[in-house]
């Protein structure tokens, strides 16, 4: 198994110290992160949610500047636009994590550690599928006019979604219900805790089965990540590295938005268009036409910035207030 995974992902030509010293860094910023400011159980403060959003979007601004003198302004730029497309597709994960977290009755001082394992299972996923994707790019290039297809359906798809009509029904969820079949399940949370004893048996406790849907709801976003990174730049390490910061800071995003989305209702719109935009920009590379990482930088920040602006200029009215993501 590991000698095909290798054979699929062959590593970019940079040495290895550089793709150690990243994963260390991060392995050690998520170990300070649970170890140290969130060993224990609590709810996670909006104040408290923001300064860490505000620490994981400048360890990002930090990388991105280093990568100017290291490897070029180019992919420096390539980094900052798959940063801020992978940060707003964040923003419908955050939605869906609100609504899993109300089905289940989460309380809040457990909701950080399911976000935290579920960040971990998300970074592997990520790599996986990034690595695997750009060397099958690399041997098929035409599967890029596939992903720039899938793009552009992906963007009218959202663009033309209902209010509301992001239902999530976790007792749905194919995962589960297969864990469930092979794998008792406790009827009551246990302190925090993902796996119990009862009566001597060995049980998952209800917050396990979080967990998984939060996984597999991440599985599907990755789905949808991986072409719209992958059309901003085909280098592996910048493609992973951009796409492990904007997921390193999705827990802070969803303490920091949890009860205000409504911010931000015209930003799925807008994240709609810029993925027809990516989209496009990868089909005309068949006719030999070509969005330099600079323009398409301009519109995604210009887009990004219009739909926030409307958000907070036009507000819903209060008949029909409601969450719109």
């Amino acid at each position: 198994m590991l000698t095909l995974l290798a054979s699929l992902t062959p590593l970019p030509p940079l040495p290895l110290w550089a793709w150690l010293t990243f994963f260390a860094f991060i392995a050690a910023m998520l170990a300070l992160d649970l170890g140290v400011f969130h060993r224990g159980s609590k709810t996670v403060s909006t104040r408290e949610a923001l300064i860490w959003c505000g620490v994981w979007a400048s360890l990002a601004l930090g990388f991105c500047a280093l990568l100017v003198p290291w490897r070029g302004s180019e992919h420096a730029q390539q980094f900052l636009a798959g940063y801020l497309i992978e940060l707003c597709l964040s923003v419908d994960n955050v939605f869906v994590f609100i609504l899993v977290f109300a089905y289940f009755r989460v309380p809040s001082e457990w909701q950080h550690r399911v976000l935290f394992w579920g960040i971990i299972g998300a970074v592997a996923m990520r790599a996986v599928f990034i690595l695997v994707g750009v060397s099958v790019l690399a041997r098929f290039h035409w599967i890029l006019y596939v992903f720039g297809a899938f793009l552009i359906y992906t963007g009218v798809k959202m663009a033309l979604a209902k209010e509301g009509g992001d239902d999530v029904h976790p007792d749905k969820n194919i995962a589960v219900r297969l864990f469930r079949r092979f794998f008792p399940v406790s009827p009551t949370m246990d302190g925090g805790r993902f796996f119990t004893r009862m009566d001597g048996r060995l049980m998952a406790t209800p917050l396990f089965v979080v967990l998984i849907v939060v996984e597999t709801t991440d599985l599907v976003f990755a789905l949808d990540s991986l072409p719209a990174v992958l059309a901003i730049t085909q280098d592996g390490f910048v493609a992973l590295t951009s796409n492990i910061f904007a997921i390193l800071g999705l827990r802070s995003l969803y303490f920091a938005l949890n009860g205000i989305m409504q911010l931000f209702r015209f930003l799925k719109l807008g994240l709609a268009f810029i993925l027809v935009f990516i989209g496009v920009k990868m089909l005309i590379g068949y006719f030999d036409l070509h969005v330099t990482t600079t323009v398409s930088l301009a519109v995604i920040g210009s887009v990004l910035a219009l739909s926030v602006l409307a958000s907070v200029l036009f507000k819903p009215r209060e008949s029909g207030a409601g969450h719109v993501g």
